[in-house]
C-alpha cells in the first residue's frame, strides 16, 4: 500500500529570475493532476508577467507572491510559457 494517492497534484516550483526561468523545461505524466508554482525575484523587470497564450493564462509576478498555475493534463501536448514581452521562455511537456 502507497502513501501517496494515484490522483495526488505533482507540483513543480519555477524560479522566474531575471535573466530566466529555472527550469525552463517541465514534463508531467498524461492523466495526473499538475501544477507549477512560479517564484518571482526581487528585481523583476519584464519577467514580472508569465503568458501561457495556448491556455488563455495571463498572470503578473509582483515580486512578492507566488503564482500557482495548473497545467491541464487530460492529453498529451506542450505548453509554452514568456514573460510579458515574449523575451524569456519556457515549456511544459505532458507525456
Amino acid at each position: 500500500m502507497s502513501i501517496f494517492s494515484k490522483n495526488q497534484t505533482k507540483k513543480v516550483v519555477v524560479n522566474a529570475e531575471n535573466h530566466g526561468y529555472k527550469p525552463d523545461v517541465i514534463t508531467f505524466k498524461s492523466g495526473k493532476p499538475a501544477q507549477v508554482k512560479f517564484i518571482p525575484s526581487d528585481n523583476m523587470g519584464c519577467m514580472n508577467e508569465i503568458v501561457f497564450k495556448d491556455l488563455g493564462i495571463d498572470k503578473v509576478l509582483d515580486g512578492k507572491n507566488e503564482v500557482v498555475v495548473n497545467i491541464p493534463t487530460d492529453k498529451p501536448g506542450t505548453y509554452n510559457f514568456a514573460c510579458g514581452m515574449d523575451m524569456f521562455h519556457g515549456k511544459i511537456v505532458v507525456k
